[in-house]
């Protein structure tokens, strides 16, 4: 299969910088850019907000074990403050339905904090989380990183998969969190867990996304056609 063309290289520059706060857990910078096209020529200064925060990235987990022949995955349940607060003109029918109060059914994730590397950020957040221990030697990853919101935050999800034993959970030591209090974690077969994806009832992007990953990743293990 051929390889896609490297899209156009047009170079932004920094002009100027208004009003950014950094005071936040997120923060937004308001810039002043120029684009310098490929043949030399330059747009005029236009604004643009940047998002960014401290620990930029994030870990996507994707803990398993396999019972009698049939592989298993966790899911966290999380309450969204944005969806939670999202105008009720702008959110009709389904959405809804799935999204009742903002909380929702995910794969658990955790930001890389400033000197971790994602395999790390996996063995914390797994135990916070879910309350299993494991070692770094325990997380692969599952697929190329990818951008979730390119033109607002300069973020990377990082996939993993990571093979738990059931009989070894423990209670989650949580982060703290007010919104992490309360949370319930569940156990679904694979294969469920995606078909309740595509029905709509997972509306969380990443989530949908690391399930077919994984999903692909176990079926590939077992020879079956890709």
């Amino acid at each position: 299969m051929p390889t896609l063309p490297k899209p156009p290289a047009i170079r932004l520059t920094v002009v100027e910088e208004r009003d950014s706060d950094m005071s936040g857990f997120v923060n937004v910078r308001r810039l002043g850019l120029r684009a310098t096209y490929p043949d030399g020529s330059e747009s005029k200064t236009f604004p643009y907000d940047v998002v960014t925060r401290r620990a930029l990235d994030a870990v996507v987990i994707c803990a398993v074990y396999t019972e009698n022949e049939r592989d298993f995955v966790y899911l966290r349940s999380a309450v969204r403050p944005p969806l939670a607060l999202r105008p009720a003109e702008l959110g009709e029918g389904a959405v809804d339905a799935a999204v009742p109060g903002g909380s929702l059914w995910e794969l658990p994730a955790g930001l890389v904090e400033p000197g971790e590397t994602p395999e790390d950020a996996a063995v914390r957040e797994t135990e916070e989380e879910l309350g299993f221990r494991i070692e770094v030697k325990d997380v692969a990853r599952l697929g190329r990183s990818l951008a979730p919101a390119p033109a607002l935050i300069g973020e990377y999800h990082h996939f993993v998969i990571c093979r738990v034993r059931k009989a070894e959970r423990h209670e989650p030591t949580l982060d703290g969190s007010p919104l992490e209090h309360g949370g319930q974690v569940i156990v679904l077969p694979v294969d469920i867990a995606l078909a309740r994806a595509r029905a709509g009832e997972i509306v969380d992007e990443k989530t949908e996304l690391g399930l077919r990953r994984l999903a692909d990743k176990l079926d590939r293990a077992l020879g079956a056609s890709p």
